[in-house]
């Protein structure tokens, strides 16, 4: 199943997409976060039955989940972007920062350069959903917490990202990352563990790799950030970045206003904005 939120003439909406049109089921939820609980999949289906349907060509898409209680990033969680990143690790622990809601928009909505800065970055990600409330996780369970997966570009603004050792300033910057379309559940997708993941500009291959060539795959990741925080359904974990980002290339390439990024993962679907500069 694929699952959407939308601005539909004003108003919030949200559901299963199937075809070009989406069940809206805003009458029985608060929110999409809430229709993807997996102790909810009944009453999800049962209010499909009787939702309204909208047309996505009537519709902006939004954020799957606008306002996640958490968006936690993983960082350098690939050899090649390690090594391209020249990133020394001498701990067996993942990389872990936070993105704002404010800073990821929806699918084909323009992410935004900001004007302090034209060292924007593109990453693109699968990002995990969480589906069930849990603490201390173990590996073994991961899989069962996840309601889905979705298409992640962490917008990067390289200098700010480096004026310290915290990432959080090039990390969240309004309007900057990306997120969507879809929230793709869990057994449509099958495994996670060898998807490709493509990153395009302006139709050309930046980034091309398989997520077997995680460091810190999908249930050790959810382990490990079950630790130190309780996850709950809506909560996304995007799960890194492989190699081939802009500041690592010679010359270093960054994103003008007009291209275009796109983030293409098998099964789970295409992201795609363009770039604008802040006004």
């Amino acid at each position: 199943m694929r699952l959407a939120t939308v601005l539909h003439h004003g108003r919030v909406a949200f559901g299963p997409v199937v075809g070009h049109m989406l069940h809206d089921v805003s009458g029985a939820f608060t929110d999409l976060a809430e229709a993807i609980a997996l102790d909810h999949v009944a009453r999800l289906h049962a209010a499909m039955t009787h939702a309204p349907a909208v047309s996505l060509d009537e519709c902006t898409f939004l954020p799957p989940i606008p306002r996640p209680e958490r968006i936690l990033c993983i960082g350098v969680n690939y050899a090649d972007h390690r090594a391209e990143s020249q990133t020394k690790s001498d701990t067996p622990y993942p990389t872990v920062f936070s993105r704002f809601p404010s800073s990821v928009v929806g699918h084909q909505v323009p992410i935004v350069r900001p004007r302090v800065s034209d060292r924007f970055d593109w990453e693109g990600e699968l990002a995990v959903v969480i589906g069930r409330a849990g603490r201390y996780i173990s590996p073994d369970d991961a899989r069962s917490y996840i309601a889905g997966y979705t298409c992640f570009m962490d917008g990067s603004i390289r200098d700010y990202q480096r004026h310290a050792s915290q990432f959080l300033p090039g990390k969240t910057f309004d309007d900057s990352g990306a997120c969507g379309p879809y929230v793709v559940t869990i057994d449509e997708v099958g495994a996670d563990d060898d998807l490709t993941l493509t990153t395009l500009v302006n139709g050309v291959q930046m980034q091309h790799a398989s997520t077997r060539d995680l460091i810190h795959d999908v249930p050790q990741i959810i382990a490990y950030c079950s630790q130190f925080t309780t996850l709950e359904p809506g909560d996304i974990i995007a799960t890194g970045t492989p190699g081939g980002v802009g500041a690592a290339r010679t010359p270093p390439v960054f994103l003008q206003p007009g291209d275009v990024v796109e983030v293409v993962i098998d099964r789970v679907g295409t992201l795609r904005n363009q770039v604008v500069a802040e006004a």
